[in-house]
C-alpha cells in the first residue's frame, strides 16, 4: 500500500543538495514518478562530489546523493538554453508537482519560476524551498549556516568549548518536512476544488520552528541556553552519560519522578529518593553536577549490560551509545535499508525516509 500511494502523480525536481531532493525521494518511495532536473553544465547536483575518504574520486555518485536521490530518473539540461528550457517547460506543463530551490531571479530568467509554469499548468503545485523568510534574499544558505544564524550552534557542544555542529543536515531535512506537510495539504485542497498552489518554506523558519522548548525557555524566563552537552535544561538526569566498568558508555534518561526511584533502586541506591537535593526534578536540576557525581561513581560499579537489563527491567529509559555499525545490527535498520543500481550500474544503499505505516 505504503508504496503505491502516489502512483500516477508525476513530480519534476529542479533542486539540489538535501532539501528540495529528500522532497523528492519521499514521493519517489510512495510511488510517484520524479523526474530529477540536474544542471549538465555542472555534472549535475553538487553533492555527487562530495565524497568521504573511502569513496572513488572518479565515481558520477557519492554516498551523499544516494542518501536522498532514490527512485527518480535524472535528466541533465542546461536550463539557459533554448532546447533544453523548453524540455523542461513541456515536463513541468504536465506535472503535479515541482519541487525547487532555485533563487527566484534566477528561475525566472530560466522560466521555471512559479508564475510562469502555473500559468500553463494551473494544477500544478509549485513547492519552493528558500534560504531566509524574504526569497527576494540573496545570501547563499547551506544547513551548516542555518544552524549557525537560528541558534543551534550556540546551544550545542560542551560548556566552555567551541559550539559542535549537528552532524547531519537537520535544517535541511525539516525544511523537507515543512514543505511535505505543505504540499499534502495542497494536494488536499486541489482534489477538493481542481486548483493548484505555491508553497513556499525558508531554512531559516524552518529553523526556528524546531527550536521548540529550547525557544519556549528564551521566550517565557528570559534565559538564554546554554552549551550543556548531552544534558537537559529542564529535566534531570535526563541525556546524561555515564562509563560502566567495562568502559562502556550508558545514556540515562528519566524523565519522570518514577523513573528516578527506579533508577536509584537499579544501581542500589534507595536512599537517594529521600535526599532533599535530589527529591523532586527541580531538585535534581538545582543539584544536577552533586547528583552526576554520585551516579558515576554507582555506574562504575556496574558493566553496561548489567546496568542495561536492571533500567530495562524497571521500566528506567537507557541507552548504550552506539556507533552506525552498531545501528545497523539492529533488525529495524536493516529492515529500512533501500537498495539501487544507479543507471551507472553502481549498487548502492541508504536508509528510507518514510517511516511511517498505513494500518486498515
Amino acid at each position: 500500500m505504503k508504496g503505491a500511494f502516489f502512483s500516477g502523480l508525476k513530480v519534476v525536481e529542479f533542486a539540489g543538495v538535501m532539501a528540495g531532493p529528500a522532497v523528492g525521494m519521499f514521493f519517489a518511495e510512495l510511488g510517484a514518478t520524479v523526474i530529477k532536473i540536474e544542471n549538465k553544465t555542472t555534472d549535475g547536483d553538487m553533492t555527487r562530489g562530495w565524497k568521504n575518504a573511502k569513496e572513488d574520486p572518479n565515481s558520477p555518485i557519492s554516498a551523499y546523493f544516494c542518501s536522498i536521490n532514490w527512485g527518480k530518473q535524472h535528466l541533465f539540461l542546461d536550463l539557459n538554453d533554448a532546447a533544453d528550457q523548453q524540455q523542461a517547460l513541456d515536463l513541468a506543463s504536465r506535472a503535479d508537482l515541482v519541487i525547487s530551490n532555485f533563487k527566484p531571479a534566477s528561475a525566472r530568467r530560466m522560466g521555471v519560476d512559479a508564475d510562469t509554469l502555473r500559468s500553463k499548468n494551473p494544477r500544478l503545485i509549485f513547492a519552493q524551498i528558500d534560504a531566509f523568510a524574504d526569497p527576494e534574499d540573496e545570501r547563499p544558505a547551506f544547513d551548516m549556516v542555518l544552524q549557525a544564524e537560528a541558534g543551534f550552534l550556540f546551544m550545542c557542544g560542551e560548556p566552555d568549548r567551541p559550539p559542535v555542529r549537528i552532524p547531519v543536515a537537520v535544517i535541511d531535512l525539516m525544511a523537507a518536512h515543512q514543505i511535505k506537510e505543505g504540499v499534502l495539504m495542497a494536494l488536499l485542497h486541489r482534489e477538493r476544488t481542481g486548483e493548484g498552489s505555491v508553497v513556499r518554506v525558508s531554512l531559516m523558519e524552518a529553523a526556528i520552528a524546531t527550536l521548540a522548548n529550547q525557544a519556549a525557555n528564551y521566550l517565557n524566563t528570559g534565559i538564554i541556553p546554554q552549551r550543556m552537552g548531552t544534558a537537559h535544561p529542564n529535566i534531570a538526569p535526563y541525556g546524561d552519560v555515564f562509563t560502566c566498568s567495562d568502559g562502556q558508555l550508558v545514556l540515562i534518561a528519566a524523565g519522570t519522578e518514577r523513573h528516578f526511584q527506579r533508577l536509584c533502586a537499579a544501581v542500589e541506591h534507595p536512599e537517594w529518593v529521600q535526599n532533599p537535593d535530589f527529591k523532586t526534578n527541580s531538585d535534581r536540576v538545582q543539584h544536577r553536577k552533586a547528583l552526576n557525581e554520585q551516579l558515576a561513581k554507582a555506574f562504575q560499579l556496574f558493566t553496561a549490560e548489567a546496568v542495561l537489563q536492571r533500567c530495562h527491567a524497571t521500566g528506567v529509559p537507557a541507552a548504550r551509545i552506539r556507533d552506525m555499525k552498531s545501528v545497523f545490527e539492529l533488525p529495524e535498520a536493516r529492515a529500512m535499508i533501500l537498495e539501487e543500481v544507479t543507471a551507472e550500474g553502481i549498487s548502492t544503499k541508504r536508509v528510507q525516509s518514510v517511516a511511517f505505516k498505513i494500518v486498515h
